[in-house]
């Protein structure tokens, strides 16, 4: 087993992820990255609907002597991945994977290490800047700039669940749960509603400075459910959410450029 040494923080530490039948053939390969981390976490949850837990090939099942944790859970599509944790740990550091990804053995630290340790702060590897048109609206999903390295203002980095992203208690608003209000406004788009509430929250964004080799597994998103999100795919989730609770920045562009 690979050594790796305590995080060090006053609260449980969690590294919270889904997956579904169609990446189980890879499933394996990320989560030994997740339990292999150079900082241990308390614990690795794997959260599966029911249909999808009758199917886990023995692969996945084995690392349960590795400590990863297998529960079932109602199918919320991307959302599994964070929801029934926020609902069961509500005071725990959550750190969210995707399911696809390898991640490096320092990924987890580095998220720790960025972290100021305020439950306001959210912590990502990876983000676009939110970005409004010169009238104050929200500027097309496509337009943002993606992937950036810098923000001057926090308020404006947009985690991307791929990269992993920590959240500490109460850094989201107390509805994110609310399993109906998301599946009608962004049933696809949990990085949109996870945005939002994080703003309604108060909280505001970190971007973690080193940047990560994610190397996505071949064919993993060819087989994904949750795709279909580019360009207007996201656009037609932003405006509902916009509708529903009002821009999460001030309508000013600000120093965006």
């Amino acid at each position: 087993m690979v050594p790796h040494r305590p995080h060090g923080r006053d609260r449980t530490l969690i590294i919270t992820l889904t997956s579904y039948a169609a990446r189980f053939p890879t499933l394996h390969l990320t989560l030994r990255c997740l339990l292999t981390q150079s900082v241990r976490p308390d614990r690795v949850i794997l959260w599966l609907g029911p249909d999808d837990l009758r199917q886990l090939p023995g692969s996945v099942r084995a690392l349960e002597a590795e400590g990863l944790e297998i529960r079932e859970t109602e199918d919320l599509r991307s959302y599994t991945k964070i929801i029934p944790a926020l609902k069961e740990f509500p005071e725990a550091v959550l750190v969210t994977a995707d399911d696809d990804v390898h991640y490096e053995r320092h990924w987890l630290r580095a998220l720790l290490t960025a972290w100021s340790g305020e439950t306001d702060q959210i912590v990502c590897h990876r983000a676009h800047r939110f970005t409004l048109r010169e009238d104050g609206t929200v500027a097309p999903y496509e337009s943002w700039p993606h992937d950036i390295r810098n923000e001057p203002r926090p308020d404006l980095i947009f985690p991307t669940g791929v990269g992993g992203v920590l959240y500490p208690p109460g850094a989201l608003a107390p509805e994110v749960t609310d399993a109906a209000r998301f599946l009608e406004l962004a049933p696809r788009a949990d990085d949109l509603w996870l945005y939002w509430m994080g703003r309604r929250a108060g909280s505001h964004y970190r971007l973690v400075t080193h940047r990560q080799k994610l190397v996505v597994w071949p064919n993993s998103q060819a087989r994904s459910l949750y795709a279909g999100n580019a360009q207007a795919g996201n656009d037609i989730q932003i405006a509902p959410l916009v509708a529903c609770y009002g821009l999460p920045v001030p309508a000013t562009r600000g120093p965006q450029d």
